[in-house]
């Protein structure tokens, strides 16, 4: 029996190869410079049973959807009849020796088992596989790969457990893509013709995307409340006494106040009062432990600590998995199922130079299984290492810092909590009061492995008792500014993305680079002389473009904002409903569409207050 297996990019097809071939794998060469075919013999333990196994790849979407000839050029329609328009499939140009492929090992196989990515957009390609496969052979017999990393076993498992393409999956994507077509497109449009008698946007492409445009309204948004922010004055009072030698300050209940009079008249009437009084002193233990890494987290946490673009960490963990080094790196999981064998990959790193000690230790006592987040995508384990790499092995210092994080990120999940214990105690002088805290650290545990992080133990407490009367030794009415809140960190951008559902934690990188790309946003050092972990942090700054874009879409007044996240929060909701079987992709789109298609109509109206922000003539 021949079967086809078709990975989703030639680097996954060969480890496949290697591994179910078992060393034993006869090359052929392609049409297309990066694929290969993989002959192998392999024995399936369902129906297929002993085959001659040909393992091959696509790299990403073969198929591309277009609009009907009479629509693609950019003056040969008003833009508004883009959203009825008819799509179109055809085969991406670049892919054409890899479709022809396809269709040639698909003519004498019984079966074709899909090895694409396991989320949504792996199963999308997965069916643009099938629907070529089919062309030529209509009657082969088709199967789905669930796996999400390149260990041995876990490859030859999924060999063994044929799954069938989730349809809802596909239907989901198909109506995302087709959404984004029309939408992006006849925006783009719009916004490119209308804007392009200004000079210096005549050879410019103004692209709308509605991933795009919230991701933009959160670093406008941002900057305007720096650029608008005004320093007040405020004043509080301070409170010190001495303990060992060491000065013990009470922060003030109230914080702060912005009436200076109000303040005095406070502090006046506390300084009738020679000792203060301890209502009440509350110790308690505190622990802290990371979750399993989500790509969101991956992301977050690599471009704080890290200090590397969240394009280039995808890229690099990207390349990680690709290389057989981590699990799938797109993943929503933070929690690791029972059944996996995490000491098994805690083993392979206990020769390493730098952590094979602390991963030595885990093995001999102080293992404990990771604590559990709230999510499983019920796809993909939570990112972790699947081999040990040396550091030479790897292409860049980058390179070694991803992987570096994600080996100490998977160690510190399964360590024991940083443990420590806090002391809160609460003054009263006069009628106001005042508290103070401490914090002892008992064990480092997993802060011994995750350098990223720290937890430092403070100044201790006298050994106050409730209801004791005790001594001031300075008090005074200090007077502050309030601070400006500062541009958006990568970081900060990443969380408001994945907080307000814009775009997907394996697409949050694209959206940023993306407004980027088109000049809407620009970086810069957020300070020369603040680095994390000695990584500049970066903070976004918008153009003008990006502002004026922004504020003329606010001003033609839509219900709801083309630049804040709701809509396409709305959206991602409805794609989710499809997934779930709520909804087809036919109600969606007739939903949608048509609500889209109304804030154009309004926006096309009221073009001359986009190009009055812009200030073109």
């Amino acid at each position: 029996m021949k079967i086809l297996c078709v990975a989703e990019k030639p680097s996954i097809a060969r480890a496949i190869s290697d591994i179910l071939g078992g060393g034993k794998v006869h090359i052929r060469e392609t049409k297309d410079v990066y694929n290969k075919n993989y002959d192998i013999r392999f024995k399936f333990n369902f129906s297929w049973g002993d085959s001659s196994v040909t393992i091959t790849s696509v790299r990403g979407h073969l198929i591309e959807w277009e609009f009907e000839e009479k629509f693609k050029k950019w003056n040969s329609c008003n833009p508004l009849n883009l959203f009825e328009a008819k799509i179109i499939p055809t085969v991406n140009k670049d892919m054409k020796n890899i479709h022809d492929n396809i269709l040639k090992e698909s003519q004498n196989a019984h079966g074709l088992y899909i090895w694409t990515d396991c989320d949504r957009e792996g199963e999308y390609i997965g069916t643009e596989i099938v629907n070529i496969a089919r062309k030529a052979n209509p009657k082969i017999e088709v199967k789905r790969a669930h796996f999400n990393n390149l260990e041995r076993m876990h490859i030859i498992k999924a060999a063994h457990r044929p799954f069938d393409i989730d349809q809802k999956q596909v239907n989901a994507v198909a109506a995302r893509i087709e959404f984004d077509l029309k939408t992006g497109s006849a925006f783009t449009r719009f916004q490119t013709l209308s804007l392009q008698s200004f000079e210096p946007l005549a050879k410019e492409i103004i692209s709308y995307g509605s991933c795009q445009f919230p991701t933009l309204g959160f670093v406008v948004d941002r900057w305007k409340r720096v650029e608008n922010f005004v320093s007040e004055k405020f004043w509080s009072i301070k409170v010190i006494c001495s303990y060992n030698n060491n000065q013990i300050s009470f922060n003030w209940k109230r914080i702060r106040l912005f009436d200076k009079l109000s303040v005095f008249l406070i502090y006046e009437n506390c300084l009738l009062f020679d000792k203060a009084k301890v209502i009440s002193v509350v110790r308690k233990p505190k622990s802290k432990l990371p979750y399993p890494l989500t790509t969101v987290e991956l992301q977050k946490r690599g471009t704080k600590y890290l200090g590397i673009s969240s394009k280039d960490i995808m890229t690099i963990a990207e390349t990680l998995y690709t290389k057989g080094f981590i699990s799938y790196p797109r993943t929503e999981t933070d929690q690791f199922d029972d059944d996996i064998d995490l000491r098994s990959l805690i083993e392979k790193q206990v020769n390493d130079e730098q952590w094979g000690n602390y991963a030595q230790n885990l093995l001999n006592e102080k293992f404990c299984h990771p604590k559990k987040g709230k999510n499983n995508d019920k796809a993909h384990a939570p990112i972790h290492p699947v081999t040990y790499v040396k550091k030479n092995s790897l292409k860049s210092v980058n390179e070694h810092k991803v992987y570096s994080f994600i080996v100490r990120h998977f160690l510190a999940c399964c360590s024991q909590d940083a443990k420590a214990k806090q002391t809160v105690i609460v003054i009263q002088w006069g009628e106001e009061f005042f508290s103070t805290s401490a914090l002892i650290i008992l064990e480092n545990n997993y802060l011994d492995i995750y350098l990223y992080e720290k937890w430092n133990s403070s100044v201790s407490l006298p050994d106050f008792n409730q209801g004791e009367m005790i001594e001031l030794d300075y008090t005074e009415m200090i007077e502050g500014k309030t601070e400006s809140p500062g541009h958006l960190t990568e970081s900060e951008l990443i969380n408001l993305m994945n907080i307000n559902g814009i775009g997907t934690d394996s697409t949050i990188a694209e959206h940023i680079q993306k407004i980027l790309d088109r000049k809407y946003v620009f970086k810069q050092s957020k300070n020369k002389n603040k680095k994390s972990q000695n990584n500049t942090i970066y903070e976004f700054i918008p153009s003008t473009l990006g502002i004026a874009l922004v504020d003329g879409y606010d001003k033609i007044g839509f219900d709801q904002s083309l630049a804040k996240p709701f809509l396409r929060k709305e959206m991602e909701l409805k794609l989710k409903n499809i997934c779930d079987g709520k909804s087809s992709k036919e109600e969606f789109l007739k939903d949608i569409i048509s609500q889209y298609k109304n804030l154009f109509i309004k926006a096309n109206q009221k073009v001359d207050i986009l190009k009055e922000v812009a200030n073109i003539p």
